[in-house]
């Protein structure tokens, strides 16, 4: 049987997926566009800002999924092919080649002849792809499965690391604070 066949396959990336399509629902119209759009005007940093949205939002479903899985919660399980566990490490790999694919033929890069939808759309895959490899760094660098041992630690290190380069230039900017402002003048009744 192979791995796409199961539901088990689809739970993760349909969670990731629902996430991040709120996320654009909400930013997509009204208010907070005009929020997003002042605070986004350049492009290299709108890219950062979605691909650490897009890290950050895979960290927590991969993270969430692993432990039920490991705690025989719901009815998550490993995805397996012939017997073999398949990491989700291979699908982060996988991801990332797509992604670089795709920039090499200048999808979604940014540029002027590019689409901006594609940009941010590659953006926030290059961060799922990201967290997918990284929740599993500790396994390439010690070429077995210590996911749940010691050296396992490793791996949320790694993503600690990244994420914070991710988003140096992110947390702290303007975007949440013009969110906040938008807010307050909602509850107090202010167009």
């Amino acid at each position: 049987m192979m791995p796409w066949t199961h539901r088990s396959f689809w739970i993760g990336p349909l969670f990731i997926a629902a996430i991040l399509g709120l996320f654009v629902a909400v930013f997509s119209r009204g208010r907070l566009r005009a929020v997003y759009e002042r605070h986004f005007a350049q492009t290299r940093r709108e890219r950062q800002f979605l691909a650490s949205v897009g890290f950050f939002t895979a960290v927590l479903v991969v993270r969430a999924l692993t432990i039920a899985i490991h705690l025989d919660i719901g009815p998550f399980h490993d995805v397996s092919m012939r017997g073999r566990h398949i990491h989700h490490l291979v699908w982060g790999i996988l991801l990332l080649l797509t992604v670089g694919y795709g920039w090499l033929l200048k999808i979604g890069t940014g540029s002027e002849e590019s689409s901006p939808w594609m940009g941010r759309l590659m953006s926030m895959l290059f961060g799922v792809a990201a967290a997918l490899t990284l929740d599993e760094f500790a396994l390439w660098l010690n070429l077995k499965d210590v996911y749940w041992e010691h050296q396992g630690r490793e791996s949320l290190e790694a993503m600690g690391l990244f994420g914070a380069l991710l988003s140096i230039r992110i947390f702290g900017a303007g975007l949440f604070h013009g969110v906040a402002k938008e807010s307050v003048k909602v509850v107090r009744g202010r167009e």
